[in-house]
C-alpha cells in the first residue's frame, strides 16, 4: 500500500505537506510528524508545511506554517494529510506541484492526489503515517514520534473511541520508545484556563434533547459574535471545541453541535453506536463513522438533520 508513496518522496528534492483548514492535534501532528520523518531519513530534502495557523495547537514543537513562494512547487512533491475534500484543504497551491500524494483516514469523498494512500480503519492520520514508517523501514526522532503520537492522542480520544484497537496500541508502543513524555502533551492538551472552564459550563447549560437519544445544541450568529468576544475564541473553537459537552449524557447516543456564522451553519455529528457520516454525506459533508461535519445553509436545514439522526435511531 505504502510503495508508490515511498517512490515518490524519494524521488523529489522538494516536498511541500498541506492538510485541512482548521487544524486539529491529528493534522499538525501528522503534518510535523512526516516533515520530521523526512528530514531524518532524507536530510537532503528540502520539506516545507503550510497552512492556517492556529491557537489551540501553538504548543507542538514546529506547529508553525512556513513561507513558501509560488514557485517552489514547480518541481515539488505536495502532500495533502488528513484531508477528504479538496474544498478542505488549507492552501490550494498544491494543485501547482509536479506531484501530489494525498495520506488519509477519513471515508473516501473524492479524487484528490495522483497518488492516495486512504484506509480508513486507522483511528488518525498519524497512525496511518507511523504505520507507513515502520513499514518502510524509515527511522523515528523524537519529533516526529512526540508529533505522532499526539495526533493519536487526540484522534482517538485519548484512546477511548473504538477506533483505537490492538493495532493503534502497538503502534504507540513503537513511538514512546523515543526520548519524549506522554505527560507533557497531556499536560497542555486538558489543561484549560478558567475561561475556558467558564464557556464549557455555558453550553452545557445550552443542551437540548430531541428525543430518540439525540442531543443537540444550537449557537446563533449574534450569540457567537457575543461568545467569540467574551471568551477570546472564535466559531470553530465553538462549533469543534464544544461539541464534546454532550458526550457522556447517559441516554444520548448521538449529538449534533449547531454554530450559525455568515457562511452558514456548522454541524459536528457524533455517536456512540450509530454510522452517522451517510447523514452527513446527504448535507454535503463526511467524516468518519461516528464523527462527521458538515455545513448547511440554515438552522431549518439543521433540524432537519437532528430528525434524520432520531429517524436513524428508531431504525428508520
Amino acid at each position: 500500500m505504502f510503495q508508490k508513496a515511498l517512490e515518490l518522496i524519494k524521488k523529489y528534492d522538494v516536498i511541500v505537506i498541506h492538510r485541512h483548514t482548521n487544524p486539529d492535534g491529528d493534522a499538525l501532528g501528522s503534518q510535523i510528524g512526516l516533515k520530521a520523518l523526512i528530514r531524518e531519513n532524507f536530510p537532503d530534502k528540502t520539506v516545507y508545511i503550510v497552512g492556517d495557523e492556529t491557537k489551540r495547537y501553538a504548543f507542538m514543537e514546529g506547529w508553525r506554517p512556513d513561507v513558501v513562494a509560488d514557485d517552489v512547487y514547480r518541481n515539488a512533491l505536495a502532500i495533502v494529510l488528513d484531508t477528504s475534500a479538496k474544498f478542505m484543504i488549507s492552501d490550494t497551491r498544491y494543485t501547482l506541484a509536479q506531484a501530489t500524494l494525498r495520506f488519509d483516514h477519513h471515508i473516501f469523498c473524492e479524487d484528490i492526489c495522483d497518488v492516495d494512500v486512504i484506509d480508513s480503519t486507522f483511528e488518525s492520520c498519524c497512525g496511518l503515517l507511523t504505520q507507513f514508517a515502520v513499514d518502510c523501514g524509515l527511522r523515528f526522532n523524537a519529533l516526529a514520534a512526540k508529533s505522532l503520537f499526539t495526533g493519536m492522542v487526540t484522534d482517538s480520544g485519548r484512546f477511548r473511541y473504538d477506533s483505537a484497537n490492538s493495532r493503534t496500541f502497538r503502534l504507540a508502543s513503537i513511538l514512546t520508545e523515543q526520548d519524549f513524555d506522554p505527560n507533557d502533551i497531556y499536560c497542555e492538551l486538558y489543561a484549560d484556563d478558567f475561561q475556558n472552564v467558564q464557556l464549557r459550563a455555558q453550553y452545557v447549560m445550552k443542551i437540548k434533547l430531541a428525543g430518540d437519544g439525540v442531543a443537540y445544541i444550537v449557537t446563533e450568529k449574534k450569540e457567537l459574535e457575543d461568545i467569540c468576544k467574551r471568551y477570546n475564541t472564535d466559531s470553530f473553537g465553538i462549533s469543534r471545541g464544544m461539541v464534546g459537552t454532550m458526550s457522556d449524557i447517559k441516554g444520548v447516543d448521538s449529538w449534533v453541535n449547531f454554530t450559525e456564522t455568515a457562511d452558514g451553519v456548522l454541524c459536528e455529528l457524533r455517536s456512540k453506536k450509530h454510522n452517522i457520516n451517510p447523514i452527513a454525506v446527504k448535507y454535503g459533508g463526511g467524516g468518519h463513522a461516528k464523527a462527521s461535519g458538515a455545513t448547511v445553509p440554515n438552522l431549518q436545514t439543521a433540524m432537519q438533520m437532528v430528525n434524520d439522526i432520531r429517524a436513524l435511531h428508531r431504525g428508520e
